[in-house]
């Protein structure tokens, strides 16, 4: 009799990997194991847990602490590759699937977080450690104390009923949150724009036009068809010369997530609710509080501070730059016409516009000459194509990262896989994430992925970037790198598992190489002749790139303090709140940004950070963390730019040490100094007589 080989037996989502670095087997995987592998790997953990809680012997760091951070292995591989797929390829089986294991996944984690004889046991070795009855490295100390921490935070040391009721607010925000994101998903798709007037696309590209017909020929339909992002301003509204259309575009924008069958309003407010109170069965008075206790900003107080400083500057500059659209006229401008007013008088001002731009700006020279050029130089990294390897879709790639500095040869860093094109199963926006994380402990090394939404071009025809799309692609590397150069033990602590706030600031520091003139020079070259790209038209980039700050920092901090003010309420004022847009105004009034023309980056109802995301009462933390970015920009211009050893001290103080460290004595240890808020006034134009005094530098600390 012929046995069955090992690989023949082996589950393509419970088992390791056999493939190199652990990648998934996606051939493999089929939609239908997807539900069943969850809920094993769910049991199997709980029986994990059990034994740690039923040892005879007296709790110890190996026995406890590092067993717990042992433990779900098999869970976490399955929902890595579950969630890793569910993000870029969203299929109707994949969202069943995550509307039934969501609440499943949430009541398995509040059993395992809330239960208090694990409590105890973590407890005691915490007590000891601080007893100093034990002697630990550092980072297995941050290990006790960060296992505690989250115990804690999670309502472990609550009693019985106490821990029923979080178990229930977590079961049910679990639902609440995947369905908003399911609504928005449906909402976003069913609001495209559609065209049947090729008139009415005066100002778009013939590439462009052609982008949106193949989207309408996709999606069964006649003509062209706009699909929209994330975002309230749609990017194509600065492109479009009919102002019907752009009024239809803002108003499909606005109108995502309140769509029939598809409204988000009841489920904001219940979320909202149910926050509001499992922070007061936490003993805390919101959920910001919550949130903020273990971020570097410390309080509500001190992120909500950081952007009211910045209000009136902000909001003067953006009401000058609206006069200066309109000719110094005092009406008001409509938010679906801002956009396109703008980049006409950027254009007629600086002569820089898209069409100029972009043929400078091929995705494949911007990722080789640009993006991977500019992490070689910095970390001594080396990039390969693995073409024998499968991604998730046929059209993502995966790329081995070596780092022949500190290894042997041919001995790799990591797999990093690009998926930079949309599709209709495609959430929106730009995002990275991870197959398989860093973990010494593990010996694992990391899988990591960059997302993107660009459109894709005609066939034979080349992917040509806006600016903006460059900056992204930089940005999200900056992420990946975070992951790839993880050297910890503890995978809690791998890569991006750093507080929201701080996990920005190597991905925002990372663009700046995006617009460095010696990496200009190396990767900005026309598509047709080759020719670089002209220190004229750098300039003018750069002039333009501050045209139109005032607005845009308007915009943001309307999304931010929205965030803060829905996770600041009480559960008595959240219960008093029953019209989302009502709350959205008296907001933005109180905070002075109801500025005639701007909308908020998002609005509640399509707000996918804070309620189907990982930001919520964090939106914040792009800002805060551009003030770390900015303060560090300066400082790589300092130090001679792109050079290994600014680089190799980004890498030893922050990128290599994840979430194992104090954040601000680390980036202090690198930068040399204390961060300063001074860089980002200066980069964004804000007169820094009217800004406050509210900075990083003051903060708590997580």
């Amino acid at each position: 009799m012929t046995l069955p080989s090992p690989e023949a037996s082996r589950h393509p989502l419970l088992d390791e990997s056999p493939l190199p670095y652990g990648l998934p087997d996606f051939a493999a995987i089929r939609e239908e194991d997807l539900e069943p592998a969850i809920r094993t790997a769910i049991d199997d953990h709980a029986a994990e847990v059990a034994a740690i809680v039923a040892n005879p012997e007296p709790a110890t760091v190996d026995n406890t602490v590092v067993a717990l951070e042992r433990s779900g292995l098999a869970l976490n591989r399955v929902l890595s590759v579950f969630y890793g797929l569910l993000g870029p390829d969203a299929t109707k089986a994949r969202l069943d699937v995550d509307r039934v294991v969501s609440p499943l996944l949430a009541a398995h984690h509040s059993a395992v977080m809330t239960n208090p004889v694990l409590f105890g046991r973590v407890d005691a070795v915490l007590s000891a450690l601080e007893a100093g009855e034990l002697e630990v490295d550092d980072e297995t100390e941050r290990l006790v104390r960060r296992h505690h921490r989250d115990l804690l935070r999670a309502g472990a040391a609550l009693d019985d009923a106490g821990r029923a009721r979080l178990t229930a607010i977590d079961t049910r925000l679990a639902e609440l949150t995947t369905e908003f994101g399911e609504n928005l998903l449906a909402s976003t798709t069913e609001m495209a724009v559609p065209v049947s007037d090729e008139a009415e696309l005066a100002g778009l590209s013939e590439s462009m036009r052609s982008t949106l017909a193949a989207v309408a020929a996709e999606s069964g339909r006649e003509g062209w068809l706009i699909p929209l992002g994330l975002p309230t301003v749609q990017p194509i509204s600065a492109l479009l010369d009919d102002a019907g259309l752009r009024h239809r575009v803002m108003e499909a924008s606005l109108g995502r997530g309140a769509t029939p069958g598809h409204d988000n309003t009841p489920v904001v407010l219940e979320i909202v609710r149910l926050r509001a109170e499992r922070a007061r069965l936490l003993g805390l008075g919101c959920h910001a509080e919550h949130v903020l206790a273990v971020e570097t900003a410390g309080s509500p107080e001190a992120a909500r501070g950081l952007l009211l400083d910045v209000v009136d500057a902000a909001v003067t500059n953006a009401r000058n730059e609206a006069k200066d659209l309109l000719g110094g006229d005092d009406r008001e401008l409509n938010p679906a016409d801002w956009a396109w007013a703008s980049e006409r008088l950027r254009a007629e001002r600086f002569q820089v516009d898209d069409a100029t731009v972009r043929p400078y700006f091929e995705l494949e020279r911007v990722l080789r000459d640009g993006v991977m050029h500019a992490a070689s130089e910095l970390y001594g990294l080396r990039f390969a194509e693995r073409n024998d390897l499968r991604g998730f879709l046929p059209d993502v790639r995966v790329i081995e990262v070596f780092d022949d500095e500190r290894a042997e040869p041919d001995a790799g860093v990591g797999l990093l896989l690009l998926d930079y094109y949309a599709r209709p199963t495609k959430r929106g926006g730009a995002w990275m994430s991870s197959f398989r994380d860093q973990s010494r402990l593990l010996d694992s090394r990391p899988v990591v992925v960059n997302v993107m939404n660009l459109a894709r071009p005609a066939a034979g025809q080349p992917t040509l970037l806006t600016m903006d799309e460059v900056t992204t692609m930089f940005h999200e590397f900056g992420h990946a790198l975070h992951g790839l150069l993880s050297d910890v033990e503890y995978p809690v602590f791998s890569g991006t598992s750093v507080p929201r706030d701080f996990v920005e600031f190597p991905s925002q520091v990372n663009e700046m190489w995006a617009r460095r003139p010696e990496m200009l020079a190396h990767y900005a070259r026309h598509v047709e002749t080759g020719a670089p790209i002209v220190e004229d038209l750098v300039e003018r980039m750069r002039e333009a790139e501050r045209f139109g700050e005032g607005q845009a920092t308007v915009e943001y901090l309307g999304a931010a303090l929205l965030d803060l003010a829905w996770h600041s309420l009480s559960p008595e004022e959240a219960d008093a709140v029953t019209d989302v847009d009502e709350f959205e105004a008296r907001v933005l009034a109180e905070a002075g940004l109801d500025v005639p023309g701007i909308e908020p980056r998002y609005r509640s109802r399509y707000f996918q950070h804070i309620f189907a995301g990982g930001y919520s009462a964090a939106y914040y933390s792009y800002f805060w963390a551009e003030v770390l970015d900015a303060d560090a920009t300066e400082w790589f211009v300092e130090s001679g730019g792109l050079t290994r050893s600014s680089g190799e001290r980004m890498r030893r103080e922050v990128l290599s040490r994840g979430g194992a460290i104090d954040f601000l004595d680390a980036y202090r240890r690198m930068r040399g100094s204390e961060p300063s808020t001074a860089a980002l006034l200066r980069r964004r134009g804000l007169d820094s007589s009217v800004v406050g005094g509210h900075g990083v530098a003051t903060a708590g600390r997580s």
